[in-house]
């Protein structure tokens, strides 16, 4: 049956389910009052109109997942495709490029200009998440333009809803290849007096610090991470603030990463990020302002140490907002600005400088005798205004944000969009939405030039305009949620090989249009919600489907991004509880990738865990069967690998 069918009659006989939704006997895992980030007004995962992926933090820690990248491979819905043993990766949601993903820090756009191969560089770790949120599709009317496939915000521990003033994890692990690392957080929460109507205001702050390094499992791929992190919190009756600070430093042998021909490449990422925000609340009216600042340095070398192919980098992006919402008796309606400045100093991007004003390089590998020579700079302001029409069992979200980029040619671009959904009774909700995004070309996407390669300065912007349906059924011991969606894109930019290319080989950014449609179902079986002391605490079943039907402005013999996207995904995951103290993890994924030299594979993970008290000992395994595979086609990725650790809670 072809999916156009499916899409058609599946809206008679939707299926579908996850944990948000629940049933008046369940109270245990009742997650219909956590606010998410959907909608430029806070709303609940009962009340609102978008389909949401919730990672909860007890399906965190129960994983095997040692990265923040490997807990989104968890989602059927995340393609990640990565680089040596994990050090650099790539991610998109829908059949998009990893350009096309807006991340979040506690709803902090973290995304970067310069290119999606940096934006999941994170100054956390994974015990420092409570949750993460997996939004479908765009949401370019609350998160801009850069949400163009859909959004994943990572929401950090606060301590504020903890009893105990002090909190804190040390986790220090160890494997083959020479891994070694070490994490640890410190949660205080204090009083700060009570208001004149008796509410408690108080403060809370989190603190994390951590190192890993790698020797590699290959010739050249060895790395290092550093990083910290702080976030900090005040609550009041009527304000509630939140500021976040975070550092990462990376240095890695990138063997093969940006091209078969050298396997002595080397690079260096440094991440500097802050900012504020802020719910106040003056009567009926909400003002959330928000500010932030993000700055990272990168430094490549076609071959370590030598100047050929050598670029540097600094990318710096500042943003402030202020959004303004109020209930009504039809809901709540919002009126929003965002203004982000966008800039890169470059060795190679951007236009050329005037000799006056070439800029010393700088960041933890800076070069005193080299100079950023070229500057790319743009200013995207968003105004927007939106209203959710919420009642007990309907929730309507319409907005219409227009966009103005300085880098185009001073016209307003509207991106309307709606998601709608209906609660028919306690265990259902059923979603529907249509939603535009547009997104502007990368600074590499315009200006990046190298051997074989060749930017296109004159790119048009990025269109979407992406349709959807689903459901969620949600009983005891078990859920369901399936999710049927589609898109028309256009302007859409690839690194391509144009058949009339003198020499055949060269790779040139640009256009094309293409047509998505695809399908999601989530299966989730909570056997202890029916026997108490059943073995098996959770078992995962997720599969995904995507097909693209994709149309070039004039013939190519080869793609880099567009026609590599995942057709078929399976993720499984199931956790045993083996005795009281002792828990078992295994997990299953299966890729099939379109486009040449992207075999099939699948990986099966496994883990124990040991919990007594305040101490914690694990040991895991990926790659349990020592599978050959790669993400990228010439990049062979991690084969078995062996991780013990333990953890040590206050």
């Amino acid at each position: 049956m072809k999916l156009n069918s499916i899409f058609t009659a599946s809206i008679f006989i939707m299926l579908s389910g996850n944990v948000f939704a629940q049933s008046d006997s369940i109270q245990n895992i009742d997650l219909n009052e956590i606010k998410v980030l959907s909608t430029r007004v806070p709303l609940t995962q009962k009340q609102t109109p978008q389909q949401v992926t919730v990672l909860q933090r007890e399906e965190i820690l129960a994983s095997n997942a040692s990265s923040v990248e490997d807990l989104l491979k968890l989602a059927a819905k995340v393609d990640v495709r990565q680089r040596g043993s994990g050090v650099q990766s790539d991610i998109s949601l829908r059949g998009g490029t990893f350009d096309q993903v807006t991340i979040l820090l506690n709803g902090v756009n973290i995304t970067s200009p310069h290119t999606g191969h940096l934006s999941a560089d994170f100054p956390i770790s994974k015990d420092d998440i409570q949750r993460i949120e997996i939004l479908d599709g765009p949401s370019a009317r609350v998160f801009s333009t850069q949400s163009f496939c859909g959004t994943i915000n990572i929401v950090t521990i606060d301590n504020q809803d903890n009893t105990k003033k002090v909190n804190g994890l040390v986790n220090v692990f160890g494997g083959d290849h020479g891994h070694f690392g070490t994490n640890a957080n410190i949660s205080v929460k204090h009083n700060a007096g009570y208001g004149n109507d008796g509410f408690p205001n108080h403060f809370s702050h989190n603190l994390s610090i951590g190192y890993i390094s790698d020797d590699g499992d290959t010739d050249n791929s060895a790395y290092s991470i550093k990083r910290a992190y702080y976030r900090g919190n005040y609550n009041s009756k009527d304000v509630k603030a939140d500021i976040q600070a975070g550092y990462s430093y990376k240095p890695f042998e990138a063997n093969t990463f940006y091209g078969a021909a050298s396997k002595d490449q080397w690079e260096s990422n440094e991440h500097f990020l802050i900012s504020a925000s802020a719910d106040i609340t003056a009567g009926k009216v909400h003002i959330n302002p928000i500010f932030a600042a993000d700055r990272r340095y990168d430094h490549y070398q076609w071959h370590k140490d030598s100047h050929a192919g050598e670029n540097f980098h600094l990318c710096q992006v500042r943003t402030t907002g202020l959004n303004v919402w109020a209930k009504n008796p039809l809901g709540r309606t919002s009126i929003g600005i965002e203004m982000r400045s966008e800039q890169i100093f470059s060795t190679k991007l951007g236009e050329m400088l005037d000799s006056t004003k070439f800029l010393k390089t700088r960041g933890a590998d800076a070069e005193n005798d080299i100079y950023y020579t070229h500057l790319g700079d743009r200013t995207n302001i968003t105004i927007n205004a939106e209203h959710d029409f919420v009642f007990d069992k309907f929730t309507v979200a319409v907005a219409l944000p227009a966009v103005y980029n300085t880098f185009l040619d001073g016209k307003w671009r509207w991106s309307p969009g709606m998601d709608a959904s209906f609660v028919p009774s306690r265990n259902w909700k059923i979603f529907a939405n249509l939603n535009s995004a547009l997104r502007m070309p990368t600074y590499t996407d315009l200006y990046y030039s190298g051997a074989n390669i060749q930017g296109t300065s004159d790119l048009k912007p990025e269109k979407t305009i992406d349709y959807g349906i689903g459901a969620r059924l949600r009983q005891t011991g078990f859920s369901y949620e399936l999710r049927l969606f589609g898109s028309n894109k256009k302007d859409m930019i690839d690194w391509v090989v144009y058949a009339d290319e003198p020499d055949q080989k060269t790779y040139r950014s640009g256009n094309f249009k293409t047509k998505i449609l695809g399908g999601e179902f989530d299966f989730t079986f909570l056997p202890q919600e029916i026997w108490e002391n059943f073995v098996i605490k959770r078992f995962d079943f997720q599969y995904s489907y995507l097909s693209s039907d994709i149309e070039y402005t004039k013939q190519i013999i080869a793609s880099k991004y567009a026609q590599e996207y995942l057709r078929h995904k399976i993720s499984t995951n199931i956790d045993l509880k083996i005795c009281k103290t002792l828990d078992f993890n295994v997990a299953y994924r299966y890729q099939y990738r379109i486009g040449q030299g992207n075999d099939p594979y699948a990986l099966v993970d496994c883990g124990l865990k040991f919990n007594k008290n305040q101490f914690g000992l694990y040991a895991e395994i990926t790659n349990l069967l020592d599978k050959e595979y790669t993400d990228f086609s010439y990049i062979v990725q991690s084969g078995r690998r062996f991780v013990i650790g333990g953890k040590f809670r206050f």
